[in-house]
């Protein structure tokens, strides 16, 4: 028919036409933008061409015009008087613009004016190969071979220019030659004038130690450094603060830094001697910093920024020496193993941080070797803790950027280091998860943008292991780093959104981070209902105690009841177990439960003990709420009919004329556990009952919010009936974790023994981590 349309067109517009036109569009916009560029391109083609013609007219004439000037106001005899000279009339475009220009007084104004364009031109280069360094981040000696090599390129360019600035500009041609021998210059410079005019005694004392340095040269013309230089160096930089000896300190502790390594390295200075190797790594760690802050001193504001006089000579000139310190204790730091000297190295580098934040790529070396330190699990806590003290004090010092690279990195290490827990392992991660959110809380505004972009992808691997179902999809949520990763969240919103440990919030919502709670509340939830068996209710209730961190931390009512009386209602609680010798589960290290512990009466006693004490916690944080009774409604109602199933017996069930058979037992037949669930359900109805007693005398509604929110201000959690309860349940679990560290520190003891009387080895020789993974593996 004339008025429809084809099939085939029909079937085109349903399915084909849209993405036809997106198509287009997309192609439409890209030939836009090509032309657009094409324009532009041509544009400042023509913009350039016209400028460059202007500027080879000006330099042609301008000098042209000047001398003629000058040439034709003159008399013979004027001209004669003056003195005979040409003037340069045709010279090449480089040579018009850089030569030096003649000595005769008629020139005098043209050479301040060419010297000064010459110096400006140089000065604004140099501020731009300082800005690239700084924002490239690269080491100082590949831009000081850089810098030589433009240099020695003008000399054969333009030689009358490089002539002009040997006479008037050395400095510049001078920039990092030899080993930063403007060090000496300054150390030359800060003495006295007048002792320098009437004795030579520096530059004696100088060539003594050169002389002495030249003395100590092995085959290889290396200088042997020796207990007589170090001491020698300590004492100037004591008592004068002389920059020539920290010069030679650092370059020997280079040395010393990378004394086992091999990477064809050629140092001015050899050590042989562990003695002298010692003393040399304690003068550089420990006066280096002292040293640097008297000639360039550190201003610090009272909110925590510092201030460093970067545009200084002696910044300038000490910035060879910085760099070549901090990677020399980079590299100390990857290779160390000692406590005692991880500490003193890693206290050195606290000073030497606001000198190195212009220095983007140093900072980041820096960063992921501390991190490294501090998230090793295997390292003494005493390091760990010196490590995050580095790592603060470079997040208050510094700005946005190198904080949310800090951050990042920070975190990253908290994963990587969080993949193995044990029962060994497990308090050295809660020390990085603890350390770690306070970094989050310097500046609430980054901590709150990396924080919306880690939780948000946690969400995303929760999702797809929702909305694509795989065999192992559910191994992307269930594992430690996971685990981890929500319960730190947990603890910085804790932290930095709770009114009780921060004053400067009056409530819990003031903090920039507090938006980041909501979300992180749906994951846990989410995560904590994936697989709903109970091979993994340890996992459930290791998530449910973070949630309840931040339901106690913030006031905010999180709905916990439901998830924990589910437990209640699976075979585990309802039927009876059966008998084994297994150990008691350690709920504080587990994710699931092994089989063998399925269906036994360990695995029901401790989910027992976990569910009475989650439920208690629950409800005491609201024990003092005048809403407490409407609350612990439904949970009791629940709590008393799974009393009334598993108390049912076969005598009671006879009495009322159910046929049973003889002998057989309707209920889990675990009279502890059902106690200790009957005693909860007295306590709640008895602090409801004490609730209900208190508000009786109250004359506000439950419109008016403020009168709600004081009911319970002057109350104390000791006070309620379920709060007394909440702390015995807390003392019988402090109580319960120090018999199992008793137990853990004893098996170890016996292990290293057995291993003794096995290798012949002594007990403190062998390595905590062989044992314990050796009792992980059994």
């Amino acid at each position: 028919m004339a008025g429809q349309s084809k099939k085939s067109t029909k079937k085109f517009e349903k399915n084909h036409l849209k993405d036809a036109l997106g198509k287009r569009k997309e192609v439409k916009i890209i030939k836009q933008r090509h032309q657009v560029k094409a324009k532009k391109k041509a544009r400042n083609a023509k913009d350039n061409a016209v400028e460059s013609d202007r500027n080879i007219k000006a330099q042609e004439e301008q000098p042209k015009s000047k001398d003629q000037n000058k040439l034709n106001g003159m008399t013979e005899d004027q001209f004669f008087q003056e003195g005979f000279q040409l003037p340069e009339l045709k010279k090449s475009k480089k040579s018009s613009k850089l030569t030096k220009p003649p000595s005769s007084s008629i020139g005098k104004r043209k050479r301040a004016t060419d010297a000064s364009d010459s110096q400006n031109s140089l000065s604004s280069s140099e501020g731009d190969n300082q800005i690239f360094s700084d924002q490239d981040a690269g080491s100082g000696e590949e831009g000081i071979e850089n810098h030589q090599e433009d240099l020695n390129a003008l000399a054969t360019k333009d030689p009358d220019f490089y002539k002009y600035l040997q006479e008037n500009d050395a400095e510049l041609l001078d920039f990092g030659g030899g080993d930063l021998a403007e060090v000496d210059q300054l150390s030359d410079d800060e003495k006295p004038k007048k002792k320098q005019k009437k004795t030579k005694k520096p530059q004696s004392d100088s060539s003594e130690d050169d002389v002495r340095e030249e003395a100590t040269e092995d085959s290889t013309g290396q200088t042997e450094v020796t207990a007589e230089m170090v001491t020698q160096w300590k004492t100037a930089m004591v008592e004068q603060h002389s920059l020539r000896a920290m010069r030679r300190v650092v370059l020997a502790f280079r040395t010393a830094a990378y004394v086992n390594a091999d990477e064809g390295k050629e140092f001015k200075y050899s050590i042989s001697s562990p003695d002298v190797y010692h003393q040399l790594l304690v003068t550089a760690l420990d006066h280096v910093p002292t040293v640097l802050n008297h000639h360039v001193p550190v201003k610090e504001s009272t909110m925590g920024k510092v201030r460093v006089a970067t545009e200084s000579k002696k910044y300038r000139t000490l910035t060879s020496l910085l760099k070549s310190q901090s990677t020399a204790v980079i590299h100390l730091l990857e290779n160390l193993s000692d406590a005692p000297t991880l500490n003193r190295t890693l206290n050195a580098l606290i000073p030497l941080l606001p000198y190195l934040l212009p220095f983007k790529k140093i900072l980041k070396s820096l960063v992921t070797c501390v991190v490294g330190v501090w998230s090793d699990t295997s390292t003494a806590d005493t390091t760990r803790i010196t490590a995050f003290l580095v790592i603060r004090r470079l997040a208050v010092v510094s700005d946005t950027s190198i904080r949310t690279a800090l951050l990042k990195t920070a975190y990253q290490g908290l994963v990587k280091g969080s993949r193995i827990t044990n029962p060994y392992t497990l308090p050295a991660i809660n020390l990085m998860k603890n350390s770690a959110a306070e970094l989050w809380g310097i500046d609430p505004d980054v901590g709150y943008t990396t924080g919306f972009v880690y939780i948000r992808q946690l969400a995303v691997h929760l999702r797809s292991s929702i909305t694509q179902p795989t065999k192992d999809s559910y191994k992307q949520i269930y594992n430690w780093q996971y685990i981890h990763s929500l319960d730190f969240w947990s603890r910085v919103i804790s932290s930095h959104c709770s009114p009780g440990s921060n004053p400067s919030l009056k409530a819990a919502s003031d903090s920039p981070l507090h938006p980041l709670l909501y979300p992180l509340v749906q994951i846990t939830l989410g995560a904590l209902r994936l697989i709903p068996t109970p091979t993994y209710y340890p996992l459930r209730f290791q998530l449910t105690r973070s949630l309840l961190r931040i339901s106690r931390a913030t006031t905010t009512y999180i709905p916990l009841a439901p998830s924990l009386l589910e437990v209640f209602q699976a075979t585990e609680m309802t039927k009876p177990p059966k008998p084994s010798t297994l150990k008691s589960l350690d709920f504080t290290t587990a994710l699931r439960v092994p089989k063998a512990y399925l269906g036994k009466r360990a695995y029901q006693d401790g989910l027992g003990e976990q569910l009475v004490e989650l439920m208690a916690e629950f409800f005491g944080i609201w024990a003092k709420h005048i809403a407490f009774p409407e609350l612990m409604l439904p949970p009791v109602v629940h709590l008393k009919r799974w009393l009334k199933t598993v108390s049912w017996s076969a005598k009671l069930t006879m009495s009322k004329g159910i046929k049973t058979a003889p002998g057989k037992w309707k209920g889990n037949k675990n009279s502890r556990l059902t106690s200790s669930v009957h005693l909860l359900v007295q306590k709640l109805e008895s602090n409801a009952r004490w609730i209900e007693e208190k508000r009786r005398h109250v004359d506000f509604g439950p419109s008016n919010r403020e009168g709600v929110e004081g009911f319970s201000r002057n109350i104390s959690m000791g006070d309620t009936p379920l709060g007394a309860f909440v702390e015995g349940l807390r003392r019988k679990s402090e109580e319960r974790e120090k018999m199992l560290e008793r137990a853990r520190e004893a098996e170890r003891k016996d292990r290293a023994k057995e291993r003794e009387e096995e290798d012949g080895m002594d007990i403190d020789g062998v390595p905590g981590d062989v044992l314990e993974d050796e009792i992980d593996q059994e």
